[in-house]
């Protein structure tokens, strides 16, 4: 039997996943700070949560998950589940050091297809856009 070909950002185990990075001119101290602040919070995951591991949450549209790991400096792991979506998502958010300042990255996955991975590669592309702003102006 031949093996199945999957298209790009479709894995056998976890559905289709996606990553977007990108190496902000911050200190990762700084990057860290605002990823876990009320706005910063707001911006990438809609609205502030207790970062704790095993935390339940449950945001004003609707979306839902656990936190399931919390590395404070290094990165957090969490289910992800918008309205509409049949299943949770995994999300990973990981603050890397890097030679011109820290690396921010967003990994998801257990997507349903190449359009919803599209959709949310869009989105965490304007996500450390804003994220980025954030950075800007409370560093002056």
């Amino acid at each position: 039997m031949a093996a199945e070909r999957r298209v790009v950002g479709q894995t056998a185990q976890s559905g289709f996943q996606v990553g977007v990075r990108r190496t902000l001119p911050f200190a990762a101290e700084a990057v860290w700070a605002v990823l876990c602040s009320p706005a910063g919070m707001t911006v990438w995951l809609g609205g502030p949560v207790a970062l704790e591991p095993g935390t339940r949450y449950t945001l004003a549209d609707g979306t839902f998950g656990e936190v399931r790991v919390y590395r404070p400096g290094s990165h957090i792991r969490l289910t992800w589940q918008p309205p509409g979506w049949a299943q949770p998502s995994t999300l990973q958010v990981r603050v890397l050091p890097a030679r011109t300042g820290t690396t921010l990255s967003f990994h998801q996955e257990r997507m349903r297809g190449p359009a919803e991975r599209a959709a949310m590669k869009a989105h965490w592309v304007q996500v450390i856009a804003r994220l980025a702003e954030l950075l800007r102006a409370q560093t002056g």
